[in-house]
């Protein structure tokens, strides 16, 4: 009989020298049919973040999930480059509460597996760094969530808790069938050499180094992350047409794309976003994905978000950005002085219950942000001086990084969670605190020189048509 239980901590020790399932949060623990206790950890808030109640409710949702559940199923996810673990609520449907069933017949459908399921509760990635694979890191995911809500970015990243899983398991009704059901395609060999090495480790823990990326201390266990991934992904428009290849080519594409170009133009905000926007359209590719009507709204909300993401992905060393950037659609309307906003249930104007006259944007759903926090990654942000090209900013968001400088490099409150919380390496609590600081030098740098405008406010732009620039002190004291 499988038991859910609450405790009040999960382990915690001062910044391991290896990252480790030493994590600071609430957990909930479950007991596997082989009678082995898993954790999911709810993480310690960062101090300082603005978390809402859906952000708690959906961790405590994804606390809840007992994997072994009659009416849970499993399915390898066999698309994309890393492997991964899909979790479905089975209730209703073809497969009703017949676990072994679904994972025998609807887990090969690959992405449609979704389509025989009630609903997909959650995605279960686990770092895995080995030759010939994509490169995933499980504590970057937790590093943007929680950092996003410290900045309170308008950026929608998605909730993420920690969660372990008994690996003989895992291996049975998760990593076999994904070595068996992947690699049968070119696109698909980066995930397939994923798997591989997942069944090799799990047979010998040793055989993956370091061994405490993805196993528990007792190596009973393997341990990862649970998040949800919603939205769907941008074209050129906001991805960039990636013409110049993977790394700094993308990257450098990316800057050509018309909300970067508005960021980086030296003008007041409409300027800036007709400039953006005229100057992208310049390549056809870009151009049709645009589409014929941009309004400047859309456009002072994608400028806000890409400058948040450039600013994370700086800090936390992140290099798989670029083709990773997705959208939800929404109704944005002004409504007695204040902007509101409904989801929107398809992607083109008519459908919900909206006013007359209301805009549908694309709002930003940063949810791929598992290649960061690793020292060894390539920080393309930093190596093609993402934050040196930006003219436009919010001031707020500018405090609290001047803020978080000052708390890190005193080893304030900040400093300690993020040694203690994520079971982070030690020269990956140096990294961010080292990218942080550079972060805030190079935005100070802009400053002082008069090149740096903070007028970033999508709400105010959309409801007066025009923002008036903060005045924000570049060293502030």
């Amino acid at each position: 009989m499988i038991r859910t239980v609450l405790s009040c901590l999960a382990a915690l020790a001062a910044a391991p020298a290896f990252a480790s399932d030493a994590v600071l949060g609430e957990a909930t623990t479950f007991s596997s049919p082989n009678g082995v206790v898993e954790r999911c950890v709810r993480i310690t808030p960062i101090p300082g973040g603005a978390y809402s109640n859906g952000d708690l409710k959906d961790e405590a949702a994804y606390c809840a999930i007992d994997l072994y559940a009659a009416e849970v199923a499993l399915c390898p996810k066999t698309w994309s480059t890393s492997p991964g673990m899909m979790v479905y609520e089975i209730s209703t449907g073809p497969y009703a509460n017949d676990r072994a069933a679904f994972e025998r017949n609807a887990c090969k459908e690959g992405k449609s597996a979704k389509d025989l399921a009630e609903d997909d509760l959650a995605k279960f990635k686990v770092t895995m760094n080995a030759e010939g694979t994509s490169g995933t890191y499980s504590a970057s995911p937790l590093l943007y969530y929680h950092f996003s809500r410290y900045f309170d970015m308008a950026v929608m990243v998605p909730v993420t808790v920690w969660r372990s899983m008994d690996v003989a398991m895992h291996n049975s009704e998760v990593a076999r069938p994904g070595l068996a059901n992947s690699g049968h395609n070119r696109s698909a060999r980066m995930n397939h050499a994923g798997w591989q090495h997942l069944v090799d480790a799990e047979a010998n823990p040793a055989s993956y180094s370091p061994t405490n990326d993805i196993f528990t201390s007792d190596r009973t266990q393997i341990y990862g992350i649970l998040t949800s991934s919603p939205g769907h992904r941008y074209g050129s428009e906001m991805n960039g047409t990636r013409k110049s290849g993977w790394g700094k080519g993308q990257s450098l594409d990316f800057q050509e794309t018309p909300a970067f170009l508005a960021l980086r133009e030296d003008a007041p905000l409409i300027e800036a976003i007709d400039a953006g926007l005229s100057k992208g359209r310049r390549d056809s590719q870009i151009n049709r994905d645009l589409g014929p009507d941009v309004p400047r709204e859309q456009m002072a909300y994608w400028m806000r978000e890409i400058s948040e993401i450039v600013l994370l992905d700086f800090i936390f060393s992140q290099q798989d950005r670029v083709g990773n950037i997705d959208f939800t659609p929404y109704y944005y309307w002004a409504e007695n002085g204040e902007v509101k906003h409904k989801k929107a249930k398809h992607h083109e104007v008519g459908d919900g219950d909206v006013p007359e006259g209301a805009l549908l944007l694309r709002r930003t759903n940063l949810n791929d942000n598992d290649a960061g926090g690793r020292v060894a990654y390539a920080n393309f942000a930093k190596s093609t001086q993402m934050l040196e090209k930006l003219r436009h900013f919010d001031g707020k968001m500018y405090t609290r990084l001047v803020e978080l400088d000052r708390d890190l490099q005193k080893q304030g409150p900040i400093y300690q969670w993020l040694a203690q919380s994520l079971g982070l390496k030690d020269r990956e609590v140096a990294q961010v605190v080292n990218n942080t600081a550079l972060a805030v030098g190079i935005l100070q740098d802009s400053c002082r020189a008069g090149r740096l405008r903070f007028d970033l406010n999508p709400k105010t732009f959309f409801l007066e048509g025009d923002v008036v620039r903060d005045t924000v002190a570049c060293d502030l004291g």
